[in-house]
């Protein structure tokens, strides 16, 4: 299936935490949206990798991606050397994406950065020829780099190239977030209480939507920084 819209994330929740009202937004322009997670999330405090697995499913029908993958790359370990991007080349090759979302350039937990530059350059040797990939079947993969390529805003602040309004998908982007019960605030959860699993970690996600919703004066937002400069055809494609 070829894809409008590729998401990465470095774990199973990031995206949903960060595009995700973006993903449901182009979901329901009827664009074809998909994510793929680079590993397991295996070293989450609460919860397990099967557990996880489950929640994103469940966030899965809820954003109503087309597709879901997972890399299975080692959670805070994996490295930016040839072999994983040459899996990422794979998949990007597979589905020919338009637009690829990547975790953010640089971020509280490594992985994010770590993630961000293996797309990033993943990307680009995507779309040389000399690079060869089969895919699933034994085929040898066409090039194709995509046509945008975005780094979404995590857990550190970065300066917004644009910001995407997400306001009327908000309660159902926070339903997504909320899939992942083992991992987010929850009274009734014996386990380890960790950074993200606080109440006021919500209320963050909250007033981080907020704060660049009221960027451009929506009451939600999602932002975005870019790789190269954007184009338009029109000044009236910017609102």
């Amino acid at each position: 299936m070829k894809l409008d819209l590729l998401a990465f994330a470095a774990h199973p929740d990031d995206a949903e935490m960060s595009c995700g009202g973006t993903l449901i937004a182009h979901v329901a322009m009827r664009k074809k949206v998909g994510i793929v997670d680079l590993t397991r999330g295996e070293l989450g405090t609460r919860g397990t990798p099967e557990i996880r697995k489950q929640e994103s499913e469940a966030a899965t029908r809820i954003i109503g991606l087309h597709v879901r993958e997972n890399l299975e790359l080692a959670d805070g370990f994996f490295e930016v050397n040839q072999e994983n991007k040459l899996k990422v080349v794979q998949v990007l090759r597979k589905y020919q994406p338009e637009v690829v979302l990547l975790n953010a350039i640089s971020d509280r937990h490594p992985d994010h950065g770590r993630g961000s530059t293996l797309v990033s350059e993943s990307c680009f040797l995507a779309g040389l020829k000399m690079v060869e990939t089969v895919g699933e079947n034994g085929e040898k993969q066409e090039h194709w780099r995509p046509k945008q390529v975005y780094h979404y805003i995590q857990d550190r602040m970065h300066t917004p190239d644009f910001v995407m309004d997400i306001t009327p998908y908000w309660e159902q982007r926070m339903e997504a977030v909320r899939a992942y019960g083992s991992q987010f605030y929850d009274p009734n959860n014996p386990e380890e209480n960790t950074y993200i699993s606080s109440l006021e970690f919500l209320k963050f996600l909250e007033a981080r939507s907020r704060d660049m919703g009221h960027l451009i004066g929506v009451e939600f937002g999602e932002a975005f920084t870019k790789e190269r400069f954007i184009g338009v055809r029109s000044l009236f494609d910017l609102v």
